[in-house]
């Protein structure tokens, strides 16, 4: 087992550099394959389910809770960074300074850690643009039982701090995978047939006769989720068994992506959990 070294810092020095940029920046996320956590639930989150935590960072001006002092008293962090609540708090995104701050490692994107079962739920989201609508896909697919998230397409970070946010941790929690294109989850389809047999393919659109009320969903399942403008894409709808609509009225003429997807897996948890688990919430 690693040692944890502590640093003490004063001023905006590698170290707050480094943090501060992997927040900002996503590019450098990608390329150090860290990324920045705040709050106290992602925090707990991410270590309840395994994520290797690179750094910790805080300060001791102010008196640490014993929420924050038993978190680094089991911490298998590399490192521990001290420095002034000053500079906490420029890293910090709240009005209120946290009094810790993580720096954890991304997971290997492997589509070999979907665990494939007879009633697999799988949702991808094709070019999400938002990432406050992306994280609370996320955070609703957790509540309704979604065995994975498959993004594709050129999308919003995964690791940007205000997806973890919108997600209230629940990315730690959720089995999230950046895939290509279509193409990877083509690949995926034909291998994953090969176990369980046929995947339902359901896709989501306000251009077609099929409403959610009527509809019968089965699992296994793949639930597929178009950008937040374009919906979803040709390639997409040509691989789905149907296309399904929430019927909506009044002036609206749709609605906001993540509160679609959150009714669409209501119901689907509904349908499919009703018989023989439950229900997710």
């Amino acid at each position: 087992m690693q040692k944890t070294e502590k640093i003490r810092i004063f001023s905006e020095n590698n170290e707050f550099q480094h943090a501060d940029v992997l927040k900002r920046n996503r590019v450098k996320r990608s390329k150090h394959n860290k990324f920045f956590v705040e709050g106290v639930n992602a925090i707990n989150l991410a270590i309840e389910y395994g994520w290797k935590i690179d750094s910790f960072l805080y300060s001791e001006e102010s008196k640490l809770s014993n929420w924050a002092k038993e978190i680094l008293n089991r911490s298998l962090a590399k490192k521990h960074i001290e420095m002034p609540a000053s500079l906490l708090s420029k890293l910090s995104d709240k009005e209120e300074s946290s009094e810790l701050l993580a720096l954890v490692e991304m997971k290997e994107d492997n589509i070999n850690r979907i665990e494939i079962k007879k009633d697999l739920f799988v949702v991808v989201i094709d070019r999400a643009s938002s990432p406050g609508n992306l994280g609370t896909i996320i955070r609703s697919c957790n509540a309704f039982g979604v065995d994975a998230i498959l993004m594709t397409g050129h999308s919003v970070d995964l690791y940007d701090p205000k997806t973890i946010r919108a997600s209230v941790g629940t990315l730690f929690a959720t089995n999230v995978l950046r895939l290509g294109s279509h193409n990877d989850i083509t690949q995926w389809l034909n291998t994953t047939k090969e176990t369980l047999g046929e995947i339902r393919i359901i896709g989501t659109t306000v251009k077609t006769e099929n409403t959610i009320d009527t509809f019968k969903f089965n699992s296994p399942l793949l639930l597929l989720i178009g950008n937040e403008t374009y919906g979803l894409n040709q390639n997409y709808k040509s691989m789905c068994d149907s296309l399904v609509k929430i019927p909506i009225h009044g002036a609206a003429s749709s609605l906001n992506v993540a509160c679609a997807t959150s009714i669409f897996l209501y119901e689907i948890s509904k349908q499919i959990y009703r018989n023989s688990f439950i229900v997710p919430f």
